[in-house]
């Protein structure tokens, strides 16, 4: 395993491309897991050495949501994404952010492209996530308009500038399709709070995809014990509510598992008795079937 600095030497300034034209920066890291430990035993006190090594100590910090000891680390990153990436990126308030300002430069001429066949089909169940792709067959079409809409949006844009127009205003009928740049800095608890609802199979694709590559490329070699942990501890574990318990247990006490899908709804709350709708009770389904304790 590389050591901190000899991982920092590697990736700086190492552009990871994302989508068709965006792409993940590292500018600067302040620490690493040695910043976590040091920061838990001045609040622990002397002595904790002996009870617990680096690995151990970092994930019973995330375990028990002890969250202080990851904010002594830092991250700085160069990112470009399409705007519509962006609008969700910038709702996590916890970073410092610049970004690329449209009202002194011209526009990045860039923007996202579809592919024939990655065009996505709106969920049913998730207003807003999509389910499923369209044939290839239709996607031509999609993408031969998308990319005459884009060029007659850049077209208008340039033209409006050239004539004179003020950037801050020539730019206001650009898609969201349009890269922007933004160096974003954030302490290490903040981002793993960002990449566990980014990383997330539900998020939307374009921003999951640059999640992953700060996680496991960035993240993950700099911080290999908090990001080992994080994982462990966060991205791939499954909380479980007051009824979701009291539902396993009545589940087991059937001596019947896996499950059926009836025994489930037997034993479910009281509260998810005769409704023919609940997304509470849907959301608990899938967290036993996932654990094997039911079977659809």
């Amino acid at each position: 395993m590389a050591s901190n600095q000899e991982a920092l030497k590697m990736l700086r300034w190492k552009k990871f491309p994302v989508l068709n034209d965006g792409f993940v920066c590292l500018v600067d890291v302040m620490g690493s897991d040695d910043s976590i430990v040091q920061a838990a035993r001045v609040s622990y006190g002397e002595g904790t050495k002996s009870v617990s090594d680096d690995r151990t100590l970092i994930r019973y910090l995330m375990r028990h949501r002890h969250t202080t000891p990851f904010e002594m680390a830092e991250i700085k990153l160069l990112v470009r994404a399409p705007m519509d990436a962006w609008r969700q990126w910038i709702r996590h308030r916890t970073a410092s952010v610049n970004e690329y300002s449209t009202r002194y430069s011209v526009a990045i001429d860039s923007a996202l492209t579809t592919e024939p066949d990655a065009w996505r089909m709106q969920a049913t169940n998730n207003r807003q996530g999509s389910a499923g792709y369209f044939d290839p067959a239709v996607g031509i079409d999609l993408t031969q308009e998308e990319r005459r809409f884009q060029e007659a949006a850049r077209s208008l844009y340039e033209k409006r500038v050239q004539t004179g127009v003020a950037r801050e205003q020539a730019r206001k009928d650009l898609p969201l399709s349009t890269y922007t740049q933004a160096y974003w800095k954030c302490d290490l608890h903040n981002l793993f709070h960002f990449l566990e609802l980014r990383m997330e199979e539900h998020a939307q694709l374009e921003i999951r995809e640059y999640a992953t590559i700060i996680g496991e490329e960035l993240i993950k070699p700099l911080f290999p014990r908090a990001y080992e942990a994080f994982v462990d501890y966060r991205l791939r574990s499954e909380s479980l509510s007051r009824l979701e318990q009291e539902t396993i247990a009545r589940l087991v006490a059937t001596r019947k598992i896996p499950a059926s899908l009836d025994d489930f709804i037997k034993s479910g709350d009281p509260s998810w008795q005769g409704l023919s709708r609940c997304r509470e009770r849907d959301e608990a389904l899938a967290k036993l079937v996932k654990m094997g304790l039911v079977q659809e």
